[in-house]
């Protein structure tokens, strides 16, 4: 297939977890849109057998680009987490993806870290 024909293919995005010291590290990379939304939400997902309070950062250090889509997923993740008195941290938000998201004033509600190793000591 030549780029063109990749061209209405949904956008590729990798989602990694880690857990460093009982917090859940998820990495994602690549653009977070209206079409990957679903691999996101899925992989903010606590399994049930999980205890509480859940704990998550989200390094974001290598995604580009991140629409509403993957805003409200993030606000529904906090939320959730939220009624297990856990918390959700942003870690490595590159400029854009932090513009966004302190425009839309998500930074006042999920704190927002320069990087994961200070998301997970704050």
């Amino acid at each position: 297939m030549t780029d063109i024909e990749n061209a209405d293919q949904p956008k590729r995005l990798v989602v990694e977890h880690a857990v460093v010291d009982g917090v859940r590290v998820v990495t994602v990379r690549g653009e977070i849109d209206h079409d990957v939304r679903e691999v996101l939400h899925e992989a903010l997902q606590f399994e049930d057998d999980v205890p509480a309070p859940w704990r998550i950062v989200v390094d974001l250090s290598a995604v580009p680009f991140m629409d509403s889509s993957g805003i409200n997923t993030l606000i529904a993740c906090h939320r959730q987490v939220g009624q297990t008195q856990g918390w959700v941290r942003i870690a490595g938000a590159q400029t854009f993806v932090l513009r966004v998201l302190k425009l839309v004033g998500v930074d006042a509600v999920i704190a927002c870290y320069p990087s994961v190793e200070q998301a997970l000591h704050a």
